[in-house]
C-alpha cells in the first residue's frame, strides 16, 4: 500500500485547510484510514480515523473542528480542518492499517499562525 498525501500549508488562527491522502497498491485490504501529527519536540499522536465501514473516531483537541471522510468514487480521504489553532502546527501523516501493518505517507506540513 502506498499513500500519496497532500494539502499542507500556512494558515492564519481561524483559517481553513483540507488535507488529503490517496491510498494505492493493495488498497483493498486496509480497515482504517487516518491521519497523525507531530510537533517539533513532541511524539506523533493520532488525530482522526475513519474505518472501512464509515465510523470515524477524533481525538479530544479537534472535535468540533476536524471532519475527516472519504470518498470511494476518488479513492481519496480527506481531513477538513477548520477553526486552526497555532497549536495545530505540525506535520501530519496519513496512515493505513491492514491486517498485517500499518502503512505511512509521507508527512505534510500544516503551520497556523497567530
Amino acid at each position: 500500500v502506498q499513500l500519496q498525501a497532500s494539502g499542507g500549508g500556512l494558515v492564519q488562527a481561524g483559517g481553513s485547510l483540507r488535507l488529503s491522502c490517496a491510498p494505492s497498491g493493495n488498497r483493498f485490504n486496509i480497515y482504517m484510514i487516518g491521519w497523525h501529527r507531530q510537533a517539533p519536540g513532541k511524539q506523533r499522536d493520532l488525530v482522526a480515523t475513519i474505518t472501512r465501514g464509515g465510523n470515524t473516531n477524533y481525538v479530544d483537541s479537534v472535535k468540533g473542528r476536524f471532519t475527516i471522510s472519504r470518498d470511494n468514487a476518488a479513492n481519496t480521504m480527506y481531513l477538513q480542518m477548520n477553526s486552526l489553532k497555532p497549536e495545530d502546527t505540525a506535520v501530519y501523516y496519513c496512515f493505513a492499517n491492514t491486517l498485517q501493518k500499518t502503512y505511512w505517507g509521507q508527512g505534510t506540513q500544516v503551520t497556523v499562525s497567530s
